[in-house]
């Protein structure tokens, strides 16, 4: 039972991640003007990172027992969502705010490249779980 509970959040998570990377975010680019899709993606993202360490730490303290593997992999998906939500984010913010667009790039690309392997990991650990 509690396997797949474990199971059930970190598939919470990782559809959570691709529907807000792939679905949301680009729905918005698509629906809105890039000035007001920008400013409203950016109010969301915190909510968004909020959830992916929730989802991770639920996920990590129901695999501990069962696959140490899993509730490490769970937990480096929470602490380095933490790290984007606290570093990475506002930097990103802030090289928009001063219209570095090459400062912008560069970190922007590292949000995208963390959350990749946060889907990665899930994904392995979804995979472990279910074997």
């Amino acid at each position: 039972m509690l396997s797949q509970v474990a199971i059930l959040v970190t598939a919470l998570l990782f559809g959570g991640m691709v529907l807000y990377s792939f679905g949301f975010a680009s729905f918005l680019f698509s629906a809105l003007p890039a000035d007001a899709a920008g400013p409203l993606l950016r109010r969301a993202f915190p909510h968004f990172y909020l959830f992916v360490i929730a989802c991770a730490l639920g996920g990590a303290a129901l695999t501990a027992t069962i696959d140490m593997a899993s509730a490490l992999i769970l937990g480096l998906i929470a602490v380095t969502a933490l790290l984007a939500r606290q570093i990475l984010m506002p930097a990103i913010n802030g090289a928009t705010d001063m219209g570095n667009r090459a400062r912008f790039g560069i970190l922007h690309t590292g949000s995208v490249l963390v959350t990749l392997a946060h889907i990665v990991g899930s994904s392995a650990v979804i995979l472990r779980l279910s074997a």
